[in-house]
């Protein structure tokens, strides 16, 4: 293993660590300095922000710790299989976009739950998708916050676990900060800065590549298929071949990328963006803008992952801490040594705080809205009454995610984040697609929907290989694994719509006006910037 010195200096990384969380809280301080008096400010920030804002903030909300360091990783290791977790990932943006986006955001009012409950019995159906909500969200903080272990063992030359568990809490801490300071108002501008950094980390290191070939990908490409031949004669052209990683199962492939396209339509932290802008037409501006930097952001990790494989090396990046997570950041060392590698880690660690940020925002307001205000105070809970009781379910969600964090530490990261995608793929996407979609849906297709594909999607991942049975499973000594694939999708995302589907047509529920209105609201906007009465 090499030695953690030789990728920069852990008191320069902590140094710029430190400089990017005083200088975002400082500004999360200033913007809120009237304070979050209604329930609309914690939550979407009052609305108030243009197209072009919600844009970067969406941005920053998409593009994960995942997204940068992971595909980064799978490409400088599988090449063409690598670059199917940027494909898939920019496709679901663009279902996301295509079906979802501004119908429910001109439908809701501040979480997924307005919508599913809009046009049928609104109690239990609230129920349902802020549970749904909740479970996304947590595993998916449970991800990041473990990952945030996992990234400072490599950057900050933290290997004890005890260490890296003190900085999870750290981690957890800061997001509560955020949170209770700042609400969605506060939160939204660290994801805009966070998205800035990124993507100007990402653009000069790319320009830094490919300056070395020219401006030549073909000639990037080679030198990464050399520098595997060199190591491994005659293995080098796997970079360019499908199925490098996959080709042993194929269907776990399919499920996989069914889990990733249709998972982020589902994903309430990202749905929710779309009631921080005051009108349909900021919407569809925030969605220009958020295409052209996510796609960009995507097009650029396929420069990284192969110049990390061509001036690295995939032998080198394996034997770091953080294995294919250390690409990006050995990467910017090679090019710009201590200074850029420092940058880097600032930016990974500043998109890891802005995440869980947009996740515990929308589980409070999950909680706080859709079961304390809507379930029991039966929609008339004091507004004071309902942002206090925000307040302190993100402080508990953070606590929880602290713990959670501390507990996976090490643990198979990438199987809690299939479980999120999953989970969201299989419970939310066909609720809301059948709500926006189908005039007939009601509420026993709703429940049947939601808690279908949730309870589906939760066994199947339980029984995985991805949890027991071998050597990277979560729980590696053990075997109750009979289901034979990774990753639920495949089979939990059509048991969501069967099951909404059958549910529907088996009850006598309709409500025709309803549907009409919500049908024009969805598609036209009229409406979208009131409340919704039920």
């Amino acid at each position: 293993m090499l030695p953690l010195e030789t990728l920069g200096n852990p008191t320069v990384n902590i140094a710029i660590f430190v400089a990017f969380v005083v200088m975002t809280m400082t500004i999360v301080i200033m913007v809120t300095r009237g304070g979050l008096k209604k329930s609309g400010d914690f939550y979407t920030g009052g609305g108030s922000f243009s197209g072009r804002q919600n844009g970067f903030a969406i941005a920053g909300d998409y593009l994960s710790a995942a997204s940068f360091l992971g595909i980064v990783g799978s490409v400088a290791f599988y090449g063409y299989d690598g670059l199917l977790y940027s494909v898939g990932f920019f496709v679901a943006w663009l279902v996301a976009l295509l079906l979802v986006a501004e119908p429910l955001r001109n439908t809701g009012r501040y979480t997924m739950a307005d919508v599913l409950s809009f046009r049928v019995q609104d109690r239990p159906v609230r129920m349902a998708a802020a549970v749904s909500t909740l479970l996304v969200s947590f595993f998916y903080l449970l991800a990041q916050m473990a990952g945030a272990g996992g990234l400072v063992a490599l950057l900050l030359g933290i290997s004890n676990p005890v260490g890296q568990n003190i900085v999870i809490v750290i981690v957890g801490l800061l997001m509560v900060a955020y949170v209770l300071i700042g609400g969605m108002k506060g939160t939204t501008y660290v994801q805009m800065i966070k998205a800035i950094l990124l993507i100007a980390g990402v653009i000069v290191m790319s320009v830094w590549v490919m300056s070395k070939v020219g401006f030549n990908l073909s000639t990037l490409i080679q030198g990464a298929i050399d520098h595997v031949n060199t190591v491994k004669p005659g293995h080098g052209d796997g970079l360019l071949q499908p199925m490098g990683k996959y080709g042993t199962n194929k269907l776990g492939f399919i499920s996989l990328s069914i889990a990733l396209v249709l998972g982020a339509s589902g994903l309430p932290h990202v749905l929710m963006r779309f009631y921080t802008v005051p009108t349909a037409k900021e919407a569809r501006k925030s969605v220009t803008w958020a295409i052209v930097l996510i796609g960009l952001f995507y097009l650029l990790t396929m420069i990284l992952g192969y110049g990390a494989a061509w001036l690295v090396g995939a032998e080198k990046i394996k034997a770091m801490p953080g294995g294919a997570n250390a690409a990006a950041p050995a990467l910017a060392f090679e090019l710009g040594g201590t200074v850029l590698m420092a940058l880097i880690s600032g930016v990974a660690f500043a998109t890891i705080l802005a995440v869980v940020a947009g996740l515990t925002i929308t589980a409070s307001a999950s909680f706080a809205h859709d079961i304390y205000n809507s379930v029991i105070k039966h929609g008339k809970a004091d507004p004071k009454e309902e942002l206090r009781v925000a307040r302190i379910s993100s402080v508990v969600i953070g606590l929880i995610s602290i713990v959670g964090g501390v507990v996976a530490n090490g643990q198979n990261i990438a199987f809690l984040v299939s479980l999120a995608f999953a989970v969201a793929a299989s419970a939310n996407l066909p609720s809301i697609l059948y709500t926006l979609y189908w005039r007939r849906f009601n509420t026993r297709g709703a429940l049947m929907s939601i808690y279908g594909g949730l309870i589906s999607a939760l066994v199947l991942i339980v029984f995985s290989p991805a949890v027991s049975g071998n050597a990277g499973a979560m729980f590696p000594d053990m075997n109750f694994a009979w289901f034979p694939l990774d990753n639920p999708a495949l089979v939990s995302v059509p048991i969501g719509f069967i099951l909404g589907w059958i549910g529907t047509i088996t009850s006598s529920e309709h409500d025709a006006d309803k549907a009409v209105e919500m049908e024009i609201r969805s598609l036209t906007g009229a409406g979208a910037g009131g409340a919704i009465d039920h």
